[in-house]
């Protein structure tokens, strides 16, 4: 018998096509009603200017540090080294032969440019895309290393090791995460790092607070996304490879737990998207993430529509691919 009756009758290949074309229409369509009601608002569109935010030439001035005369221009092959003699002192700069602003026996003075250089740089957007990239991928490892030990915590036979884990996730999960944002860098971040500075150490940096944070509360869901999974596979796969020898963490780490992950992976790739879209909230301690630098840009441009948009399809440019990077993960599990 069928584990779906209905789903799987064979389907004619015009009923594809139809529906195929159905949802190709579809989507043009919203596209094209999104496109007139841009057109009926008064706002002046400027998505020219999106572009600096993702690179920018940045021009690179190279400036006398005492006064003299330029008494020698070396080239050196697209580098050409300038020489400045002061009174009773000398100085070589390296500067790009196409750069140079000065000839040999110009008199300069301190701070005058000797030379320029153009280089290429990434833009504030690309920045806090890498920020919230990085602050997602730590994040990501932590929870579910926690998620794990909490959920294998949260099974034992142990009281104190299963009664502390339900503490807590339901701390956790209570709790929302802008509050314990809060508290971690607020409250806990300023004792820690009085400690610190008292016993002689550096502070611990924010960003820290943040992953921390983001670790904590998702290794919450994460842990309890664990339990059902070892709790969905058969007792009798336990019971069949402890008859074959094994002890309980061999049996859980290789009979189990492989079992288990396989099952899990769609909600905990749920999970971590939501992680990804939670670090959005690391601005509020000051953490220059997407979110954060997206709102900046905002205040200094003006373009609240576009740079919004872009910040949205950055954070779906992460989230799919981390989908895409699970389905992979899936297919060859099965």
């Amino acid at each position: 018998m069928s584990l779906y009756p209905g789903l799987d009758v064979p389907r004619s290949k015009a009923y594809k096509q139809f529906w195929a074309a159905f949802f190709f229409i579809s989507i043009i369509a919203v596209i094209a009603t999104t496109f007139i009601a841009t057109k009926s608002i008064d706002y002046v569109w400027r998505w020219n200017t999106v572009v600096k935010y993702f690179a920018y030439q940045d021009v690179m001035e190279t400036v006398a540090e005492i006064e003299g005369i330029v008494t020698l221009i070396t080239p050196e092959g697209p580098v050409s080294t300038i020489h400045v003699q002061g009174v009773g002192e000398a100085e070589d700069y390296q500067v790009p032969a196409k750069g140079i602003s000065v000839d040999v026996n110009d008199y300069v003075y301190m701070e005058d440019v000797l030379g320029t250089e153009t280089k290429w740089k990434p833009g504030l957007m690309v920045l806090g895309l890498m920020l919230t990239l990085k602050v997602s991928a730590i994040s990501v490892v932590l929870a579910l290393i926690l998620g794990i030990l909490t959920g294998l915590a949260r099974i034992s036979d142990n009281p104190a090791l299963r009664w502390t884990a339900i503490t807590y996730i339901e701390l956790v999960r209570g709790s929302p995460l802008l509050v314990q944002l809060m508290l971690w860098y607020f409250v806990i971040g300023t004792l820690l790092n009085n400690l610190m500075t008292n016993w002689g150490f550096s502070a611990i940096p924010t960003i820290w607070y943040g992953i921390l944070s983001l670790a904590l509360f998702t290794g919450a869901y994460t842990a309890e996304i664990v339990r059902a999974g070892i709790q969905s596979v058969h007792t009798g796969q336990m019971e069949a490879a402890r008859s074959l020898g094994m002890s309980y963490s061999e049996s859980m780490i290789k009979v189990i737990m492989p079992q288990a992950i396989n099952r899990i992976l769609p909600a905990l790739a749920g999970q971590f998207i939501s992680l990804i879209k939670d670090s959005s909230l690391l601005g509020v301690i000051s953490i220059r993430e997407l979110t954060k630098i997206t709102r900046e840009v905002v205040t200094a441009s003006l373009q609240p529509f576009e740079m919004w948009i872009v910040c949205a399809l950055l954070y779906l440019l992460l989230t799919f691919g981390l989908s895409l990077i699970v389905q992979k993960l899936e297919r060859r599990a099965i």
